[in-house]
């Protein structure tokens, strides 16, 4: 018989990639703001290790992989990608992914709680109060955008959020309309995720105290159930994207957003 708190472990990673693929469809999200969080919690809970915030977001960028490859299927579908930026960026994204998830091992995992948190807080603002750039700008070239991307796919790897959530914006800054905005920075978010994911497996190859069943800082468990249930929501976020008005659906967002980041600027123990 299978025992009671592996089912509930198996159901809470299934239910998380249900709704983490649905955002990252819909908002153009790696899906790590709603991961991290999660995970963090249940890994507490069910595994019983310090390294819990490193686990959770090497997990997440795992994640993230399947994650996005099939929401950019989708947008590439419905012809929102501009892969011209996409070039431009990827170069960047996959060299500040990697030394972002590399580097994990230097940052205690109290304080990459601390800088979700707070991340989270700030993402939730600009949905609340739906924020926006002023589009007067066009792109850069190759090194400006090798810049950029660098330093998006090194943080976002860092917190493990996948690189969307600052693609998004850094986009629409430079005059791209936010529809492809969205459906450009789910492809960003792959290289940021591969590289990140290698770069988060290496830092924990000598960790002490992992769980069974984990590679580096990935724990294999969480991420079959998440990408399970996500790989079929993505695409369903992704189609209500080019139909639905997303404002009030972002404020919703937000408001879950400061949830989560009370939770682990406050509720995430320190190592």
């Amino acid at each position: 018989m299978l025992d009671v708190n592996i089912l509930i472990e198996i159901t809470t990673y299934l239910v998380t990639g249900a709704i983490v693929g649905f955002a990252a469809g819909l908002l153009g999200i790696g899906g790590g703001l709603l991961i991290v969080p999660v995970l963090s919690t249940a890994f507490i809970y069910f595994l019983n290790v310090p390294e819990v915030v490193h686990l959770a977001i090497g997990t997440s960028l795992a994640t993230i992989v399947v994650t996005s490859f099939s929401s950019v299927k989708a947008h590439h579908g419905h012809g929102a990608v501009q892969w011209d930026a996409f070039k431009l960026l990827a170069a960047g994204t996959l060299f500040g992914a990697f030394l972002g998830g590399w580097s994990s091992q230097f940052v205690s995992s109290d304080l990459l709680g601390k800088i979700f948190g707070i991340l989270e807080i700030l993402i939730a603002i600009n949905m609340l109060l739906a924020l926006k750039t002023s589009p007067t700008r066009q792109l850069p070239g190759l090194v400006g955008n090798t810049v950029a991307g660098t330093a998006i796919g090194g943080f976002s790897s860092l917190i493990g959020i996948g690189g969307g959530t600052l693609t998004t914006p850094y986009l629409t800054w430079n005059n791209i309309s936010m529809h492809k905005a969205i459906a450009t920075s789910t492809a960003v978010s792959l290289p940021v995720a591969i590289a990140g994911t290698i770069g988060y497996l290496f830092a924990g190859l000598d960790a002490e105290n992992l769980p069974a069943y984990a590679t580096g800082y990935i724990y294999w468990p969480a991420f079959f159930g998440i990408v399970l249930a996500s790989y079929f929501t993505a695409p369903i976020g992704a189609k209500f994207s080019h139909q639905l008005p997303v404002k009030l659906l972002k404020r919703m967002f937000g408001v879950f957003l400061i949830i989560l980041a009370i939770k682990m600027l406050f509720f995430t123990p320190s190592v």
